[in-house]
């Protein structure tokens, strides 16, 4: 089942999200996430939060996920939520 990750940055804290990124991109890479991309700025200059969606067994294991995030372990994340999501467009392929 596909789940939603929205986690908002605290402010100021770009170069805590430089310095984990590697090893955020890394545990992405170790899981089934079917896009992922940082929130940015209004004027699209800075980096503001993440937007995950991963395919997880249920919501338990989605919170898990998000929990054991480096990004969200270093303390980047003022607020993350965790919600099903349902792929509509494109349309998914069983």
């Amino acid at each position: 089942m596909l789940f939603v990750i929205i986690a908002k940055d605290h402010p100021d804290s770009t170069e805590l999200r430089v310095n984990t990124r590697p090893n955020h991109l890394e545990y992405l890479d170790s899981h089934d996430v079917r896009f992922a991309g940082p929130m940015l700025s209004d004027d699209a200059d800075q980096p503001i939060g993440s937007i995950v969606v991963i395919d997880a067994e249920d919501l338990s294991a989605a919170r898990n996920f998000a929990a054991s995030d480096p990004y969200t372990t270093a303390g980047l994340f003022a607020e993350v939520n965790v919600h099903p999501f349902k792929q509509v467009i494109p349309e998914q392929k069983l």
